[in-house]
């Protein structure tokens, strides 16, 4: 039988690597810049790691925090092989944006076409209140003296 502390910290050991994963996996999907992705990467994969370290020590196994140590090790070496292909992608185009590397797609993948804003509609922006200028007091309207609403 566990301790009411302990299922309290292995509830908080998952919060903390669901919010890491979901931090990652949105940064991931919004953003086309290759560094960003690689590294929203590598924090859903620390995310995975803080819960399997959770629930390796709620079961006191060590078999959870020994896979951590083989997933830190990949990571190591994928950090070096991506960054390495970053840097040369890099120089062959001068762009990081992923949309740039549209000859790296499967030959039956549609291209990626970014689509053009919509023109905005040039309306008037509202008139904004100056500032009266100094030593003129400015008129109120008579219904604004007489009756305010927000009072």
């Amino acid at each position: 039988m566990h301790l009411p502390q302990e299922i309290a910290l292995l509830y908080d050991y998952l919060a903390v690597g669901a919010l890491l994963f979901g931090v990652g996996l949105v940064g991931f999907l919004s953003r086309r810049n290759m560094i960003v992705m690689f590294l929203s990467a590598e924090i859903m994969l620390q995310g995975v790691s803080v819960s399997l370290v959770a629930w390796s020590r709620w079961h006191s196994d060590f078999g959870g925090q020994a896979l951590v140590i083989f997933i830190i090790a990949v990571a190591a070496c994928e950090a070096a092989i991506a960054l390495a292909m970053i840097v040369m992608l890099f120089q062959r185009s001068g762009n990081l944006d992923i949309a740039t590397w549209q000859e790296l797609r499967e030959a039956n993948q549609e291209p990626y076409v970014d689509e053009e804003l919509p023109p905005d509609a040039t309306e008037e922006p509202p008139a904004w209140p100056h500032l009266a200028p100094a030593g003129v007091q400015p008129e109120l309207p008579k219904e604004e003296i007489e009756h305010r609403p927000h009072v």
